[in-house]
């Protein structure tokens, strides 16, 4: 089912071309709908944005009742209840571990500088509707902004007719404050410039369509985004003593996300990678969405024999995929070769779906190579930080100099002027209330 080569040079590097070229950009006439969406919002506000609402998904928006919360909790079942609370519970302890902390010091010159982290004030999260309900990725957004501290989480997510339970009661055990029912560009544009009841955010994260991505995109600038995420995708890297039954597991768990989704295995055993792909045929046969998997495998799915271990880690740095396992009798051994990943699962026991809802680091991560310079969604990412500055005369007094040299050595006057004052009194002005440092 899948395409097995041997790296030479050249093969190797069509197999990367065709990943980088699967994730194509927007098409014309989605950027033109988008961007029409977002300008008639900026411009016409809440009516615009109901029209749109009505036009594409049959309601005008509405905000959820927290009752309609609580009913959806006692909807789940008592045992989803419980995995949805024990995986909230593991993403809040792996990210209140992660999180910064202000902090002052005493600079070389005797002054006092430092940071100020400050949760974002409000953040918009995105949930798609539909049959691509995903309550898991509710806590994985919602969970570290609530960790970092932002003042209000709002979620937004299609007016469907029957909203989902799970992804309601995640809210509800994240910690959401509000739930709007409004989806797709109107949803971006209505958090992006605010509209009627539904505010303005900070920064907006969470997966959609086409026309969603679109749109966040070229909202970025008025507010954040996390990222503008690509077809999902996998790589593992295992050794001829790797099970064949576990990497093919792995491999289709991310080939049944859509068509368009890559798995890929890097090996320096031909043997393991013609198990491997027997196995998938056998795995492929008792699963659903068997459709879906035969033709990303076929399309983006690909194994590729390396002549060492080495060669298979340089492969996936170039590659820099999503999710990269590493399945091999010493994992840790490479894992200090490996630069670029949204997320690494060392060994056997850690498959890929640990980590898209319970392990407790997030699921939203670069695709599309971009973990060359993206970072996972984190508590990070709902932080912002401000510099403190706090000099008294005799601190300031002694580099007082240099700071005029380099003013006038960029025609910045005003800039010198502004400490050459300051010592113009023998005296020297008084600290005013600002305190010696």
């Amino acid at each position: 089912m899948i395409q097995i080569v041997t790296a030479d040079g050249r093969r190797e590097r069509e197999v990367l071309q065709a990943m980088r070229a699967r994730a194509a950009q927007a098409g014309a006439e989605i950027n033109r709908a988008a961007a029409a969406i977002l300008e008639d919002v900026r411009e016409n506000g809440y009516p615009a944005v109901a029209a749109c609402s009505r036009k594409f998904d049959g309601a005008e928006p509405y905000e959820i009742a927290p009752e309609r919360l609580e009913a959806a909790c006692a909807a789940c079942p008592p045992e989803l209840l419980s995995a949805l609370e024990r995986a909230a519970a593991n993403i809040r302890d792996y990210n209140e571990k992660l999180l910064l902390k202000s902090q002052e010091w005493r600079s070389p010159d005797g002054g006092v500088v430092g940071r100020i982290v400050r949760g974002l004030s409000r953040v918009g999260i995105y949930v798609p509707g539909g049959t691509a309900a995903y309550p898991s990725s509710v806590l994985m957004n919602a969970v570290p902004a609530k960790v970092a501290g932002v003042g209000e989480i709002v979620m937004v997510t299609p007016p469907t007719e029957n909203l989902n339970d799970a992804v309601l009661a995640a809210a509800k055990i994240a910690g959401v404050d509000r739930v709007i029912a409004v989806g797709g560009a109107q949803a971006v544009a209505a958090l992006t410039y605010g509209a009627g009841f539904i505010p303005r955010v900070d920064k907006l994260v969470g997966p959609g369509n086409a026309y969603v991505a679109a749109a966040k995109r070229m909202a970025y600038g008025q507010l954040d985004i996390d990222m503008v995420a690509g077809p999902s995708e996998v790589l593992v890297i295992a050794d001829e003593k790797a099970d064949p039954r576990l990497a093919a597991a792995d491999l289709l768990s991310q080939a049944e996300h859509d068509k368009l989704a890559s798995a890929v295995l890097l090996t320096t055993s031909r043997v393991l990678a013609e198990a491997v792909d027997r196995e998938i045929v056998r795995q492929t046969g008792y699963l659903t969405r068997s459709e879906i998997m035969e033709a990303s495998l076929r399309d983006f799915g690909c194994a590729i024999v390396c002549g060492t271990l080495d060669n298979c880690a340089a492969l996936a740095n170039e590659i820099a995929p999503e999710h990269l396992e590493i399945m091999t009798e010493n994992p840790r051994a490479l894992l200090s070769q490996i630069k670029n990943a949204g997320a690494v699962f060392l060994g056997a026991w850690s498959p890929e779906p640990l980590g898209d809802y319970l392990a407790g680091p997030d699921h939203v991560l670069p695709t599309s190579g971009t973990a060359r310079f993206f970072s996972p969604l984190s508590v990070d990412s709902f932080l912002k930080t401000m510099s403190i500055i706090q000099y008294g005369k005799a601190s300031l007094e002694p580099i007082r100099n240099d700071i005029i040299r380099l003013a006038e050595a960029e025609h910045l006057t005003a800039h010198a002027n502004s400490i050459r004052v300051r010592f113009e009194d023998v005296d020297g002005p008084a600290d005013k209330g600002e305190g010696r440092a």
